[in-house]
Order: structure tokens, then C-alpha cells, then sequence
């Protein structure tokens, strides 16, 4: 557990703006930066928009670890409960995309748990494959927000499950990030930042990024498979998938 935090949350919900960069060093190089959006909410107090904008601003359990039919909030108590960390009675913040018009698409979901007396007791990384497959890391970060953990899910078709990440995120009023770097034989292989301002989830924002960002999970789903084919067509080698076992505490 870090030590109680000093600096205010940004305000929830918000909507961070900013920019996703992938960087795949060889055997064949290979990069890109998007532009992107992404929600950051409280579970205890999830958006409610208006009626014709919450097609573009909903969150269901079904999109994330545990029981489809239970809160997101209490997935992530069991899951936590599960791995010997109890989060009950925390504020839990979620950074997330929401669905739009009824597809979301998440490579990372990251969930802060900060105690009553404002310390973070765990952080849980959420993260999608695009074979409908998900795995959880719960984490314990320094006081600079960082961490690292064993590689436990076949992500990418052309890594395989080994190595380690070096992991590291930023809950500010000013700055919200996540950043994972894969490293093999303590050479960094991989790396995915998401990082971007937040600002007040008002609905006006919200339709400003719906016009310069048009169904933006979908594209994120889009461009995932069509640099997966670029690099398949420069014939890097695929790795098998292996058989996904569901974790403790996420079904």
C-alpha cells in the first residue's frame, strides 16, 4: 500500500484526451500513435447522460472480469478478495472506454482501489485480447506508480506468454496514464501508452469527441487487426495461442 495520497482526483467523470503509442522493436520494427479518448469514472457513481447520448456512454459488467449479471464494482471486490486484498468500502476508479453504440473494445482496463484514508491499497490491470479473452493483474505499485509482473496472457499472435512487464500509471487532475513495456531477458520488446488530460464528462465534451472521433472503439478494433495483417504480411512468425484458464475470482 502507498502512502496517502497528496494530490486531489481529477474530476469524475471525466473524459481523458489524449493519445495511444505502440512500439515494436525487431525482428521487424514497428510503430504507430493514434489519437484517442477514454472514460474515467467512479463505479460507485457511473455517468448518466442524457438519452441520446447514452448510446455512446454506457458500461456494463459484461464487458469486464466476473459475473456478467453482478456490478462491475463488486467483480472487482471478488477478484481483489480472491487474491487476498480487501478493497470493500474503497472508492474504485475506473479508466475504461465506454460502449458506443453497443461495441466497446478494451485492450487495457485500469482500476484504482484508494482506501478511505485516501491511499491506494492495489491497482488492477485489466487486460483484452482480440480472441474475446481477458486476464487480470493485481498489482501493488511504489510511490512513484510503478511496478512489474510475470507476462500470464497471450495477448499479441506474435509474442509469446513469456517475459515480464514493467508497468506504471498516473491518476492526476492533470495527467492520466498507463504505460506497459514487455521485456525479454530484461530487453524491452514492447510498449503500449495510453496517456491524455482529463477533463468534467459534460455532454457537450462528450459530442465534441463523438464528431472528431466517430465510433472511435470500433476503429481502435479496426487498426489492432489491420497492423496485426501488415505484420503478418511481412511474414513475422505467428505464435500459437495456448489454452486461456480463466483466473481465480474472474468468472
Amino acid at each position: 500500500m502507498t502512502a496517502p495520497t497528496e494530490r486531489p482526483l481529477p474530476p469524475l467523470p471525466a473524459l481523458v484526451e489524449g493519445a495511444v503509442q505502440h512500439n515494436r522493436r525487431g525482428p521487424i520494427e514497428h510503430r504507430f500513435k493514434n489519437r484517442i479518448y477514454q472514460w474515467l469514472v467512479d463505479l460507485d457513481d457511473l455517468p448518466r447522460m442524457s438519452r441520446w447520448l447514452r448510446p455512446f456512454s454506457t458500461f456494463v459488467a459484461a464487458d469486464h472480469i466476473g459475473d456478467p449479471h453482478r456490478s462491475i464494482r463488486e467483480n472487482i471486490e471478488t477478484f481483489c478478495s480472491a487474491h487476498d486484498v480487501d478493497v470493500s468500502g474503497h472508492q474504485i476508479i475506473m479508466l475504461a472506454n465506454a460502449r458506443i453504440l453497443g461495441h466497446t473494445f478494451d485492450p487495457l482496463s485500469v482500476f484504482w482501489a484508494i482506501a478511505p484514508d485516501r491511499s491506494l491499497t492495489c491497482v488492477v490491470a485489466e487486460v483484452h485480447n482480440t480472441y474475446g479473452e481477458r486476464h487480470a493483474y493485481l498489482l501493488d505499485l511504489d510511490d512513484h506508480g510503478r511496478t512489474d509482473v510475470e507476462k500470464a496472457f497471450y495477448v499479441s499472435p506474435f509474442y509469446d506468454v513469456e517475459g515480464r512487464y514493467d508497468l506504471s500509471f498516473t491518476l492526476s487532475p492533470e495527467h492520466v496514464s498507463s504505460t506497459v513495456v514487455l521485456k525479454h531477458d530484461a530487453q524491452s520488446v514492447f510498449s503500449a501508452t495510453f496517456g491524455g488530460r482529463p477533463y468534467a464528462a459534460t455532454p457537450r465534451r462528450l459530442l465534441r469527441l463523438l464528431v472528431l472521433m466517430p465510433l472511435m472503439t470500433h476503429r481502435t478494433s479496426l487498426l489492432i487487426r489491420m497492423h496485426g495483417v501488415w505484420l503478418w504480411l511481412r511474414r513475422l512468425p505467428v505464435v500459437t495461442r495456448p489454452t486461456h484458464h480463466p483466473q481465480k475470482g474472474t468468472t
